[in-house]
């Protein structure tokens, strides 16, 4: 089993219809048509959505996202309308929401990587391949790869896993020319985030993107580059051969996987709780990583 321990009731605003609750983003569509996206503060972790909030996480990834958005507007559009909060709805929707064009949207997770890690490492351990595309020997968990590649992934439900594709099954589902634009728009921007993360002291080691089309053109959507969407790693501890540590929700697994917790990831038992330390240290992580990223002050 896996999921949400609590799902949300959505919220019923005047003037908008909810349409889905996501693991994190609630999203409604107004009377014109155009969706508006909310982040909340929810957190998921080994595909449970968890029974505690990250305070201002939510406020994080939209800021962060609409920062990133602004420094890739000459690579590709974005579906951002604005970040209004719509009349009649609650103050706390303030700084988490984008009211966005209503796109056709790729099934496909864009994924691109820098470097090994995660899904990609187990895959490389058993057959020196990421997705089907040959890597040389000799790389281990952290090591920078000799070239950024593109490695898409279905697109799963709440409490499923996004499953690694090949290219080539890509091409086959949504055709050869969607396949190839989805390819370069997403390594293009893997490029740019990366370098601007570089001369920030992070390392992007790999992130993922999802795109839509508005008429003939495509359109990246939803979040860009955040700590939920991307694995961020501190450039001055970065070491090859070891688990890197991160920007993001890493404290929350530690902890989850830890005899502290009494949680056993292989039961159908949902998580318990977060204790008031694990959610301190992963809000101040998210912070930094915002900071670090834009120079700002959050």
């Amino acid at each position: 089993m896996s999921g949400f321990v609590e799902k949300p009731e959505p919220l019923q605003v005047p003037g908008l219809v909810h349409v889905h609750t996501g693991k994190v983003r609630d999203l409604y569509r107004n009377e014109a048509g155009d969706l508006v996206m909310v982040a909340s503060d929810r957190m998921s972790a080994y595909d449970w959505v968890l029974p505690t909030e990250i305070p201002d996480k939510g406020r994080v990834l939209t800021q962060l996202s609409m920062w990133w958005f602004d420094q890739l507007a000459d690579l590709v559009p974005n579906h951002v309308i604005s970040t209004d909060v719509p009349p009649g709805a609650p103050a706390e929707w303030e700084g988490r929401t984008t009211v966005c064009k209503s796109l056709q949207m790729v099934p496909v997770e864009c994924v691109a990587r820098g470097y090994l890690t995660g899904s990609g490492l187990l895959e490389y351990n058993e057959s020196r391949t990421v997705c089907g595309l040959a890597l040389p020997d000799g790389l281990s968990d952290g090591s920078e790869l000799p070239g950024p590649i593109f490695t898409p992934a279905t697109k799963a439900e709440v409490g499923e896993h996004d499953e690694n594709v090949s290219y080539e099954e890509v091409a086959r589902q949504v055709g050869a020319e969607t396949a190839a634009q989805l390819r370069q728009a997403t390594l293009a921007v893997y490029g740019r985030a990366r370098d601007i993360a570089r001369e920030r002291g992070v390392i992007l080691a790999d992130t993922k993107f999802e795109f839509g089309f508005d008429g003939d053109d495509l359109v990246i959507a939803d979040e860009v580059l955040t700590p939920d969407s991307s694995r961020f790693w501190p450039a001055d501890s970065w070491q090859p051969g070891r688990a890197q540590p991160s920007f993001d929700k890493q404290f929350v697994r530690d902890w989850l996987t830890s005899p502290a917790s009494g949680w056993d990831r292989k039961s159908e038992q949902p998580p318990p709780p977060l204790p008031q330390d694990v959610v301190d240290a992963t809000r101040a992580k998210y912070i930094e990583a915002y900071e670090r990223l834009t120079g700002l002050p959050w």
